[in-house]
């Protein structure tokens, strides 16, 4: 039986676990405001790799970090919420018109 998770090279190890971005993000795309949502693992003296999300609101909502970071916790297992939170106006595409991961840090 094969389970196919993602691609390893988007995976972060963190905290001593494998953690498919897409997850994460899927979990913000569920919080209310949220128009778009991207996660990435950084470099982390204690844990290897950090989660970071870049989250882009609507501009009806009043999101902040602690009401993502609030959600994350109450859907997610502790070692997935991420540690880093940061907003965005919007992402750089790719010609194809997906997100263009390689730029964000």
């Amino acid at each position: 039986m094969l389970n196919f998770l993602g691609r390893n090279d988007d995976l972060i190890k963190t905290k001593g676990e494998r953690v498919s971005p897409k997850e994460i993000e899927n979990c913000l795309w569920e919080l209310n405001g949220v128009v778009e949502a991207a996660v990435i693992g950084v470099a982390d003296d204690i844990f290897g790799q950090a989660i970071k999300a870049f989250v882009v609101a609507d501009s009806e909502n009043k999101l902040t970090t602690k009401k993502v970071l609030r959600h994350c916790q109450l859907h997610l297992e502790p070692f997935m919420v991420p540690k880093h939170v940061e907003f965005r106006k919007g992402f750089e595409k790719t010609p194809n018109g997906k997100l263009n991961k390689k730029v964000l840090s």
